[in-house]
């Protein structure tokens, strides 16, 4: 954690969430929620690539929150297949919106954590209230049955990905017409490649639509 992180604890469905709050360097612009790979393939919120998503994040002037999923760490609770992970998340997500009102917020995640996020994008949009944007790295699609996002979404993957083959988010994205972001010779975890991912993320989020 960085000198501006603070560890902290919410109440979800299962019990005790142990959670990590990053903060950006004066008034923050935007929340951004992050979610770690699989927990029982030794996904924590401590993941590098989550953190490496923290980090551009608050580069990008956005308040940051993470939290293990059930069962990791402090966090009570059994694994559930995503589907009370993204009760968690939800839970995250309105507490950040009662500490920080008023401000956009934005989902990210990676492989488990993206099938999380995205699940979670489509419940907000049926509830009128859909995250800003999402970005997606090591996308889960072929793993677990990765719903529709929406096409300004960030994907970005790893060209030898042989946990999630890139050839399986192509089929998913195609139909969706939506760009992914291939980095050469990175395997799934972005050994030796995570400063690709901070800085994809950092460019490809400044747009002008």
């Amino acid at each position: 954690m960085n000198k501006n992180s603070q560890k902290f604890y919410l109440t979800g469905p299962a019990g005790k969430m142990e959670c990590v709050l990053d903060e950006p360097e004066g008034t923050p612009v935007g929340i951004a929620l992050v979610a770690h790979p699989h927990p029982l393939y030794g996904g924590t919120m401590d993941n590098k690539v989550a953190q490496t998503l923290a980090r551009a994040f608050v580069g990008l002037g956005y308040v940051t929150a993470r939290f293990n999923f059930r069962g990791v760490g402090e966090s009570e609770g059994v694994h559930d297949e995503g589907r009370g992970e993204v009760d968690d998340m939800e839970i995250m997500l309105d507490h950040m919106i009662e500490q920080y009102p008023g401000l956009p917020y934005a989902l990210s995640g990676f492989s488990f954590g993206t099938f999380v996020q995205a699940q979670l994008q489509q419940r907000l949009i049926q509830q009128g209230r859909p995250a800003e944007r999402l970005a997606l790295v090591g996308t889960a699609a072929g793993k677990w049955p990765m719903p529709e996002v929406p096409a300004d979404t960030i994907l970005i993957h790893g060209e030898l990905d042989d946990t999630i083959p890139l050839a399986h988010v192509f089929d998913w994205a195609r139909p969706l017409d939506i760009p992914v972001t291939v980095i050469p010779g990175a395997d799934h975890f972005f050994h030796r490649k995570l400063v690709h991912i901070k800085n994809l993320v950092a460019q490809l989020w400044r747009r002008d639509i």
